[in-house]
């Protein structure tokens, strides 16, 4: 196959720096919110209100695991990775979703402890709801930014990050129900609702985890029989089967059997390679690489 590394490497570097600024600006506005939500959480007493910020807190705590993962992944292949270090943004992912099963144990302890008396009181002001209202809002316009983000940039450790900002849309939704609930005499609401972020962390986690489990356990990637048609469509190409992909959802490696006709000389049979992964790389922009192992079409007494 043609070195191509050099235009790939320049693409994974315009991939990356874009996914950086996205990770820099998330990590300031996450920090800001988990200040906001922690700071009158422990003013008001509010166990629900700091179980959020915990939760946010450690939206803050994967930024960081994660622009350090990417550090690590956008360093070229050498000898001991020659497919490069790509799964260290898987590995990034993962760390996320260890994160939020950690954090969903926090939140759930400290609701536990709210809901046995082992608390004060949670006092509830107008503060209050302009201070969740706010972060919902910022927790909003992330996870949507976020998200789009990493879908348009193939990357797992952002739509990773989007989902667990997500859970902290949905934690913030049901704090500010219980400080409503609070307010008119409900004083279990608040350890009731810390609860439920509990959950809606763990859930997060498991579907990050999931996500993490698709790519070290070598999932395909994409559609063999797409593949398979695409191949056929080039010229001198008889038939193709035994496609295989895996890798990121942004960086794929496929390898393929191409059937030629008999008789076709070892140079022709290059040249088809060469065509066949053009084909592919012009079909699907995430395939970063392709092997194509040419054989001969069988005759009526098998290969020629």
């Amino acid at each position: 196959m043609r070195d191509t590394s050099a235009g790939t490497a320049q693409k994974l570097s315009e991939r990356y720096r874009s996914i950086r600024r996205v990770l820099w600006v998330v990590l300031a506005l996450n920090l800001a919110v988990a200040a906001a939500k922690l700071f009158y959480g422990i003013v008001s007493h509010s166990v629900a209100m700091q179980a959020d910020g915990i939760h946010s807190l450690f939206d803050g705590t994967s930024n960081v695991v994660a622009l350090v993962g990417l550090w690590v992944t956008q360093r070229p292949a050498d000898e001991t990775h020659p497919y490069g270090h790509g799964k260290f943004e898987t590995f990034a992912a993962a760390a996320i979703g260890v994160m939020l099963v950690v954090a969903g144990y926090t939140v759930g302890r400290g609701a536990i402890d709210h809901l046995s008396g082992q608390s004060e009181p949670t006092v509830v002001g107008t503060a209050s709801f302009v201070v969740m209202f706010g972060t919902l809002a910022v927790n909003i316009v992330v996870t949507t930014w976020e998200n789009r983000a990493g879908r348009r940039l193939r990357s797992e450790v952002l739509v990773a990050d989007a989902r667990h900002t997500l859970s902290d849309v949905a934690a913030s939704i049901g704090v500010i129900v219980s400080l409503v609930a609070v307010k008119l005499g409900w004083e279990q609401a608040d350890g009731v609702v810390a609860l439920l972020v509990a959950v809606v962390i763990f859930r997060t986690a498991i579907g990050v985890i999931r996500s993490v489990g698709r790519t070290l356990g070598d999932a395909a990637r994409l559609p063999a029989p797409e593949i398979a048609a695409a191949a056929r469509e080039v010229a001198g190409v008889r038939d193709c089967h035994s496609v295989r992909t895996r890798g990121l959802e942004s960086q794929v490696f496929v390898d393929l059997h191409v059937v030629v006709a008999p008789g076709v000389t070892v140079e022709e049979s290059h040249t088809i390679a060469h065509a066949v992964e053009d084909a592919l790389r012009g079909r699907f922009s995430q395939i970063v690489d392709v092997v194509v192992h040419i054989e001969p079409e069988a005759g009526p007494t098998g290969p020629a």
